[in-house]
This record gives C-alpha cells, structure tokens and sequence, in this order.
C-alpha cells in the first residue's frame, strides 16, 4: 500500500509541476499580448482562447496534488467532535462517494474529449483542436480519483485498527 501511495503522490506531484508550467506560460502570454498591444497596437491572435483553454487545465492538473496536501475544502465541524472510529468511518464514505463521482466524472470528460477529437471541434478564433485540454483535464480528474482511493483505504484502515 506504501508504494502505490507513493506512486499517486509522484504522479500528483508531477500533474502538479505541469499546472505550473501551464500557469507560468498563461502569465506570460497575458503580459506579451500586453506589451505588444500597448507598443505595437498588436495583440497576440487568440489570447483570450489561449488563456482560457491554459487556465482550465491549470486547474484539472493541480487537483490531485491539492487532494495529497488535503487542501481541499473540508467540513470538519460535526465531524471533529467525533470518536476517533466513528471519524475514521466517515472519512471512509466521504472519500469513497467522492472518488465514484470523480471517477464518473473523468469518464465524461474523457468521453466527451473524445467525442470533441472525432468531431473536429476547434476553437473559433485560433482554429486550434480543443480535445487535447480536455484530455488533460480528464487525466487530472482521473488521478484525483486515485489519491481519493488512497485516502478512502487509509480511513479504512484506520477505523479497522482504532477501537
């Protein structure tokens, strides 16, 4: 169980590194498209696209990662007041009903991913093919779904072990 966890945690940590990479480059086609509309009276065709399509998969990278951390939002109020089991067991069935709708919702995406490739949608501005984001917002999705597997078994044994 120790080198799966591992294994999700590198692979988060890696989706991670490259929702930073896609959030560096937003930040500097926003401060190119900028400069080159101030001094040029140029602005880079399909910026808007480009920022919006980079934002999104800035967000369905980093969520995985954010899961490891345990950064996600988290109603720990009733909860906390909880024996240490019973806590244990609700995290089990928070994680678990968390991972299903997870997983269906990276099969969606996926599908629709694909559904988007077989169709040749492409953006209206830049003509650019749009399926490759949403694969990659699929992908993010899709090893979310693995840390919540982890944290689900976690709990699990957690609240085998704590009488």
């Amino acid at each position: 169980m120790k080198m799966f966890s591992g294994l999700v945690t590198g692979l988060s940590r890696v989706l991670d590194q490259a929702a930073g990479f896609f959030l560096v480059a937003t930040m500097i086609l926003i401060v190119v498209n900028i400069l080159l509309r101030v001094i040029f009276k140029t602005p880079v065709f399909g910026a808007y696209e480009y920022v919006g399509l980079l934002t999104a998969v800035v967000i369905g990278l980093s969520l995985a990662f954010c899961g490891v951390q345990n950064a996600h939002i988290d109603i720990s109020l009733v909860v906390d007041w909880l024996p240490a089991r019973l806590r244990a067991i609700v995290s089990a069935l928070v994680n678990i009903v968390s991972m299903c709708f997870m997983g269906v919702s990276a099969w969606y995406v996926g599908a629709y991913a694909r559904s988007m490739m077989l169709s040749g949608l492409v953006s209206s501005t830049t003509q650019m093919p749009i399926y490759p984001f949403v694969y990659l917002i699929a992908l993010g999705m899709l090893v979310y779904c693995l840390v919540l597997l982890v944290r689900s078994i976690e709990s699990i044994c957690k609240a085998a072990t704590n009488k």
